[in-house]
């Protein structure tokens, strides 16, 4: 069973490969692979419907010669009663051709100025931790744990935070009785 992944971060990859380990009864001896999808650089979403559909986008994009591809996707969503008015969530859309699946991970917040530079338009998250001096890396989601691996002390990292995304896009998927 082929799939795809709609980004060449190995981080996704790796959490694909993870989660897949787990769901034998529905990917029979899946073989695993990042594919490049044009999606534009440096742009962060900043709402719930910019980060489902860039990971909509990012699977459907991904689909090709395989039978499922997956499209991942971090980015802001408003949420009262945080400090900044806004949390980092993940989404996972899962594409057979047909239909699309959903799931959302736990989400959390950004240092404060780190979520004024996003909504600015002055940075994604990578670069507005380097530009604050929190990082020296380019790339902070490409790099184990992530943020949310030295937000959290590493007790939650950037492929945990995906992989719950992938679980919750393969409930109905799994289940398709419930829908």
């Amino acid at each position: 069973m082929k799939i795809n992944v709609g980004s060449k971060n190995q981080v996704k990859v790796n959490a694909v490969i993870d989660t897949l380990k787990r769901y034998s009864n529905l990917f029979k001896n899946p073989i695993v692979e990042g594919v490049d999808v044009n999606v534009p650089e440096f742009e962060h979403p900043k709402n719930i419907k910019e980060v489902v559909e860039s990971a909509i986008e990012r699977a459907k994009n991904a689909f090709k010669n395989c039978d499922y591809s997956f499209g991942l996707e971090g980015g802001l969503i408003e949420v009262p009663s945080t400090e900044s008015g806004y949390m980092e969530i993940n989404a996972c859309a899962i594409f057979n051709g047909l239909k699309t699946y959903i799931g959302l991970s736990p989400a959390f917040e950004w240092p404060i100025k780190v979520t004024k530079l996003i909504l600015a338009n002055k940075a994604d998250a990578s670069l507005a931790f380097k530009q604050l001096g929190l990082t020296n890396s380019n790339k902070l989601g490409a790099q184990k744990g992530g943020i949310i691996g030295v937000l959290t002390e590493n007790r939650m990292t950037r492929e945990d935070q995906i992989k719950y995304s992938i679980i919750m896009a393969l409930i109905y998927l799994e289940k398709p009785v419930l829908r």
